[in-house]
């Protein structure tokens, strides 16, 4: 009996050890494996680099409106209009015939967007536009013109108000665009195509409001006609004695973009005022800034 017994666990105990056996070396066997501790290390992918990209000096100049002018922690001059939440968000121009311009830079990225006021406005007639394409990822730089709010007083005419477009791109440039967006009222936008043409950055799209075809002497026809990009000229009936409607008009007409259209705002009012006045404000500003954002991709 006990030999007997003896055997059934011989036998047993050989079974078991044949099975972990051919288990063990079985890459098909369901049973669970037992394998020393891997020794590779999974490399990750080290974050991308931020450009270190030093921010521009603070320069002491008389700005064109002083009881309109504030200076940042920082000792950027900027006009009062902005919120003391922005400040840190001045900074300083050069434009190429050494005039200084107070400007804003919000968000970030490398999709450019010029936003230019009209004559006798100023950096806040596109700020909230601006914010709100800052806050959709956009990287948005909106000058000042000079002898307009915090911007240097030269005791000039405004002529040369092209440079002023032109140092507000070079920035877009210098903070890493790749491309650029231009919108302009008035000798803004005007200013904003001629700019924008001469400049290095592929052109994504335009906004046009209440511009004219020619501002003092900067022509813009010839410019608009290279712009191919999406293009929207916005005007309002009555504007300067219907003078601007034609104006517009000549932009539209001479555009070189398939992709154009021209709205007709029943408001009465002259460039960014007819959204921030008119009483169908909020719809047209969505729609510009709806127009930015699905066609700068």
């Amino acid at each position: 009996m006990k030999k007997k017994y003896f055997s059934i666990v011989l036998v047993s105990v050989v079974t078991i050890l044949t099975a972990l056996t051919l288990g063990g070396c079985s890459s098909s066997s369901n049973q669970p494996q037992h394998t020393a501790p891997a020794t590779d290390v999974v490399k990750k992918t080290p974050p991308a680099k931020v450009p270190n990209i030093p921010t521009n000096p603070p320069v002491e100049y008389e700005p064109a409106w002083p009881d309109r002018t504030v200076k940042s922690s920082s000792g950027h001059l900027l006009n009062s209009c902005v919120p003391d939440k922005l400040h840190d968000k001045a900074t300083t121009l050069t434009t190429s015939d050494g005039v200084y311009l107070s400007a804003l830079v919000l968000g970030s990225g490398d999709k450019g967007v010029l936003l230019a006021h009209e004559q006798g406005y100023n950096i806040c007639s596109f700020l909230d536009m601006g914010t709100e394409l800052a806050e959709s990822g956009y990287l948005v730089v909106i000058p000042e013109y000079r002898n307009h709010g915090a911007s240097q007083n030269i005791q000039e005419d405004n002529q040369p108000i092209d440079r002023d477009a032109d140092a507000a791109l070079s920035e877009l440039k210098r903070l890493g665009a790749k491309k650029v967006f231009l919108a302009g009222a008035s000798c803004g936008g005007s200013t904003a195509i001629i700019a924008g043409v001469r400049q290095e950055l592929p052109i994504e799209g335009l906004i046009i409001l209440s511009s004219p075809a020619k501002c003092g002497p900067h022509d813009a026809i010839p410019s608009v006609k290279k712009i191919k990009a999406p293009s929207l000229f916005v005007f309002s009936p009555g504007d300067y004695g219907g003078s601007i409607e034609k104006e517009v008009r000549k932009l539209y007409q001479a555009s070189g973009a398939t992709d154009k259209e021209l709205i007709v705002d029943e408001s009465g009012y002259h460039g960014t005022d007819m959204y921030h006045k008119g009483e169908h404000g909020d719809a047209l500003k969505s729609k510009l800034i709806n127009f930015v954002k699905k066609n700068f991709n």
